[in-house]
């Protein structure tokens, strides 16, 4: 009950902190950068819609200053020597691979919880969410501290998870939002800014990329040694010694980025396999939904079908195709998948 009280509490904090986007874009007791921040904003939105065929609703067409760095905080858990994540179950939005909270109090102290039954646990704040469409979602002070790549990105990831969402299957929802919010992002650059700033965020978006490829191999390794019939204790041993070499590879990668350290807290804090397993949630499986887009002959409108009916399938069969996608196999079963001709 404690759980669903703050739950309720802080999405009503939300809800009644709204005001029209276009008044808080136009407001001069707000600051002159967040003010252009939400007018840009309002752009994206737009965008999202006739662009990217996101939903065009009453989502995003709001602000709320929250007066905190995080709207809320996800608390991922795994066994010491599995990736299995701990799942939390709710009436409304199925299960999830994680457990979240408008209270950090509240996430800290199930997190230590968990932490004392001998769990590896990571504590994420998020600067946004979707209440898939149950409640006209605000952009949020959390939101703004970005760039503009990441606000993007960030904006219509959330609105993807409005156009489609999959009960008990968190992989595939993030997967997918993630794969809408990379292309949208794509198609936004080409159109909308400098080519001077376009080739910033795209380095940007590179490397990126190259730190979640690294977060998946070292992943992948440490998933077979899991797998494999060594003792425990040799296990730990190799765990240990996957993490330092993620580590070291970190190290190598961030000098050819010219010491760039916007992963540096990331890499070289606590790691774990919760840690892990929140990257991989989001990043896993968008290869497969790239290579469903370039089968629906990159229209989005084909793909959110091809995906809507994945998503229709049990979850063996969903998985058993996201992997044939993954594999980047150029023609599917159609239990799969329907022709794009």
């Amino acid at each position: 009950m404690a759980y669903y009280a703050q739950s309720v509490t802080g999405q009503l904090e939300v809800l009644a902190k709204r005001r029209p986007i276009t008044a808080a874009a136009a407001d001069p007791g707000e600051p002159a950068e967040r003010r252009t921040q939400l007018r840009r904003v309002q752009q994206m939105r737009e965008f999202a819609v006739t662009s990217l065929g996101l939903p065009d609703n009453g989502s995003y067409r709001s602000y709320a200053d929250l007066q905190r760095r995080f709207v809320i905080y996800n608390v991922f858990a795994t066994p010491e020597l599995s990736f299995k994540p701990v799942r939390s179950c709710f009436l409304v939005v199925g299960c999830l691979d994680y457990r979240g909270y408008f209270s950090e109090r509240m996430a800290r102290r199930y997190a230590a919880q968990l932490k004392a039954g001998g769990m590896d646990v990571y504590v994420g704040g998020v600067a946004a969410y979707s209440t898939l469409g149950w409640f006209d979602d605000p952009v949020l002070n959390t939101m703004l501290d970005w760039d503009e790549a990441q606000l993007a990105k960030f904006l219509f990831h959330e609105l993807a998870h409005q156009r489609l969402y999959v009960k008990n299957d968190t992989a595939f929802n993030e997967a997918f939002a993630e794969t809408v919010a990379e292309v949208g992002l794509e198609r936004w650059l080409a159109t909308r800014v400098t080519h001077d700033e376009a080739d910033r965020l795209q380095k940007e978006e590179e490397r990126e990329r190259e730190f979640v490829r690294l977060i998946l191999e070292t992943r992948s390794e440490l998933e077979s040694l899991y797998d494999s019939t060594a003792e425990a204790t040799a296990k730990r041993q190799g765990k240990h010694a996957a993490l330092d070499r993620f580590r070291a590879r970190y190290t190598k990668m961030r000098r050819r980025w010219s010491g760039d350290r916007t992963y540096d807290s990331w890499a070289y804090g606590d790691l774990n396999n919760a840690k892990f397993n929140a990257v991989a949630t989001y990043h896993d499986a968008v290869p497969a939904f790239r290579a469903l887009l370039a089968l629906s002959g990159g229209d989005l409108s084909r793909f959110y079908e091809q995906a809507a009916r994945l998503g229709q399938l049990p979850g063996p069969q969903r998985s058993a195709c996201l992997a044939q996608l993954a594999a980047a196999e150029s023609q599917l079963p159609g239990a799969c998948v329907k022709s794009t001709e």
